[in-house]
C-alpha cells in the first residue's frame, strides 16, 4: 500500500547511538480559529507561511474548501494541509454523488480523522472543520494523529494561545453573524501581533444555514507596507562610469530563393 517511507528510522537510531543528534521536526507557525453564531459558523486564519525563521509567503491561503457548505482552516505543514484537504474534498464529492444527498460535516470529519490516523501524526495537518448541513451548523477540530474535538469556538496553531484568550474573553451564546466575524478577526489579529509564526492578513469564511459558504479573502490587511519617508531614486550621473564598452552589431541578411513550378522534381506515377 502506498504511503510514507520509514526507511530512515534505522539510520536515525544509528546516528543517535554514535552521538549525533537526531533530525528535529520542523517548527511551523499559524493562527486559525472558528466560532459558532446563531444560524451558522465562522472560521478565520492568518496568511503568513514560514520556512523556519524565513517568511516564505506573506499572503498564502489557509482556508480550504471541502464542499460548497463545508470549509476547513489548516495549520501545520502547508503541503500536508493542502494535499489532505484536496483528497478529502474529492472523496466527499464522490460520496455525496453516491448517496444522492448533501455531504454532512461529520462525514468530512470522519474521512479526515481516519486518513490522518493511518499516518500516526506524520502528516502535519491540524484542521478546524466547519460547515452547515441539513442537521445544522457544526464546528470541530482534528489533530494530526487523528483525535477530534467539538466546541462552540476553536483555536489551533502556534498563535492559538493568544487567539484563545480573545475567544474565551469575548465569546457569548447566540451571537449575530457580524459579532462572530469581528470576534474571529480579533482573535486572528491577536495571533498576528503576539506570535512570530503568524502575520500579514486575515481571511474569513462564513457558513450560514441554507446558504453556500462565503469567503472573505484579505478581510483585514493590518500589515500594509507604509510609504517610505524618503525617495531613494538617484539622479542620472550620480554614480561615476568606470568603464565603457561598445560592441558593433553584425547585421545578418537572409535571402529566400523561390523555385518555379517547372523546376519541380518529376516523380514517376
Amino acid at each position: 500500500m502506498p504511503g510514507l517511507n520509514f526507511d530512515y528510522y534505522q539510520r536515525n537510531q544509528f546516528l543517535s547511538a554514535k552521538g549525533f543528534g537526531q533530525p528535529m521536526a520542523t517548527s511551523t507557525g499559524t493562527t486559525i480559529v472558528g466560532c459558532k453564531f446563531k444560524g451558522g459558523v465562522v472560521i478565520a486564519a492568518d496568511t503568513r507561511a514560514t520556512a523556519g525563521s524565513i517568511v516564505a509567503d506573506k499572503n498564502c491561503e489557509k482556508l480550504h474548501r471541502l464542499a460548497p457548505k463545508i470549509w476547513c482552516a489548516g495549520a501545520g505543514t502547508a503541503a500536508d494541509t493542502e494535499m489532505v484537504t484536496q483528497l478529502i474534498a474529492s472523496n466527499l464529492e464522490l460520496h455525496s454523488l453516491a448517496q444522492n444527498r448533501q455531504p454532512r460535516v461529520i462525514t468530512a470529519l470522519t474521512m479526515l480523522k481516519q486518513h490522518l490516523f493511518q499516518y500516526q501524526g506524520h502528516l502535519g495537518a491540524y484542521l478546524i472543520v466547519a460547515g452547515v448541513d441539513p442537521t445544522g451548523a457544526h464546528l470541530l477540530s482534528v489533530q494530526a494523529h487523528g483525535s477530534t474535538d467539538i466546541g462552540k469556538y476553536q483555536s489551533l496553531g502556534s498563535g492559538s494561545l493568544a487567539a484563545m484568550a480573545v475567544l474565551e474573553t469575548n465569546f457569548k451564546e447566540d451571537m449575530t453573524k457580524e459579532e462572530a466575524i469581528k470576534l474571529c478577526a480579533d482573535a486572528i489579529q491577536s495571533g498576528i501581533w503576539n506570535d512570530l509564526g503568524s502575520g500579514s492578513n486575515v481571511d474569513i469564511c462564513v457558513m450560514e444555514v441554507g446558504k453556500d459558504a462565503e469567503l472573505y479573502r484579505n478581510y483585514l490587511t493590518p500589515n500594509v507596507r507604509a510609504e517610505k519617508a524618503r525617495s531613494y531614486k538617484f539622479a542620472r550621473g550620480t554614480t561615476a562610469v568606470l568603464r565603457e564598452s561598445v560592441r558593433n552589431i553584425l547585421d545578418v541578411e537572409e535571402t529566400v530563393i523561390t523555385f518555379n513550378s517547372n523546376d519541380a522534381m518529376e516523380v514517376d506515377a
